[in-house]
């Protein structure tokens, strides 16, 4: 029988909650047995909703008291790197909410601090776990659907002036970034597990209408190891909301439109005149009955606790997502191309993705500080 996990959830605000309601749909193997919030109101509404037992106004307070199988941090984007860290010195498994980091020297700062100790450290990307995302990838690993040709990935989502009014939205130095960083990252780590290393970026990036610091869209020709090309864009200026992934293969276009998390439904195959039945065949053979979304996600990561294993994804496995946001960000600032794995110690845009204070390569920046 496997064992039932505590987790100490880190932020109890909106995604704290979608997590706690995903956990308390595997009762049978977790339960969440502390909680940290420096807001007190908010805290005890959490944690009276989902039964926790103990609560903490710190992070340094919970870890000296308790020692949760696993840490599963949901607070804004701006504290992950430093409460990750504080996390893996202490030997815990963390889940930590996209982006686990604000730029690439952020994220490495994780992996060192994981390969130090004993800790373990996972981003959440719960379109991956998807059983349409998995059969898709075995699909493309055996061949059956030939050479990847091109693809689409678009995260086109609407969100007004009035969302940007929590302080730490909007802001390169606390949210890190706009829709490319926040929104889309989901989509284009789903769609770089599925088309593998990519290679070269050329991207635009514009504050067109809300009240931000950062973008709020930007778009971007990608281009991948195998040849595939892929075009992304990401949006919060869409009144129709729509997340769609779109895969031309030798002899099938596979989509996948949905919003925040999708279903079998969500996917639609069409295969090359003459090789329907193939395809098809192929297509029905693979996982099948898995939603994607954040209780998918827990479920892989206790099934690989439950062996001794690594929970996915870790650092490694989502470093080419990050590299890539960073590529669009500095392809869009600096009007060049970007390769993967250009961006180390020496550029800009390796601890910051708008190229650091007093860049000048921001062009909206300018303009707001006058």
């Amino acid at each position: 029988m496997s064992p039932r996990y505590q987790v100490a959830v880190v932020g109890t605000g909106g995604i704290a909650n979608i997590h706690a309601g995903d956990l308390a749909g595997l009762a049978e193997r977790a339960v969440i047995t502390a909680a940290v919030d420096p807001d007190l109101d908010r805290l005890d509404a959490f944690c009276q909703r989902w039964s926790v037992p103990r609560r903490y106004t710190s992070l340094d307070a919970m870890l000296d008291a308790e020692h949760p199988d696993l840490v599963d941090i949901a607070t804004p984007p701006g504290l992950h790197r430093d409460q990750a860290i504080a996390c893996l010195d202490r030997g815990m498994t963390v889940l930590c909410e996209k982006p686990p980091a604000l730029s690439l020297a952020e994220l490495d700062e994780i992996a060192a601090a994981e390969k130090a100790g004993a800790g373990r450290f996972a981003t959440v990307v719960q379109h991956r776990f998807g059983s349409g995302a998995q059969t898709l990838r075995e699909l493309v690993q055996d061949g059956r659907l030939g050479r990847a040709m091109t693809a689409v990935c678009h995260t086109l989502w609407f969100r007004p002036d009035e969302y940007f009014m929590v302080p730490w939205r909007g802001r390169w130095e606390i949210e890190g970034g706009g829709p490319t960083l926040g929104h889309g990252i989901h989509q284009m780590d789903l769609m770089l597990s599925v088309l593998g290393p990519w290679q070269q970026v050329i991207a635009v990036a514009e504050r067109r209408a809300r009240p931000t610091e950062t973008e709020d869209v930007s778009a971007a020709i990608v281009t991948f190891d195998s040849g595939a090309v892929a075009t992304v864009v990401n949006s919060l200026l869409a009144p129709r909301e729509t997340s769609y992934l779109r895969f031309d293969f030798d002899y099938a276009t596979v989509e996948l439109e949905h919003l925040y998390g999708y279903s079998d439904d969500n996917w639609q195959i069409t295969p090359v005149p003459g090789t329907e039945p193939a395809v098809q065949d192929a297509w029905r053979s693979g996982p099948k009955g898995v939603a994607s979304g954040h209780r998918a996600q827990f479920t892989a990561l206790f099934d690989a606790l439950d062996v001794g294993g690594s929970p996915p994804v870790e650092v490694d496995a989502f470093r080419p997502t990050m590299d890539l946001v960073t590529a669009i960000y500095a392809a869009a600032f600096t009007g060049r191309p970007v390769r993967a794995g250009e961006i180390g110690p020496d550029s800009p845009y390796y601890r910051h993705l708008h190229g650091g204070p007093g860049n000048g390569m921001v062009p909206w920046l300018e303009v707001m500080a006058r």
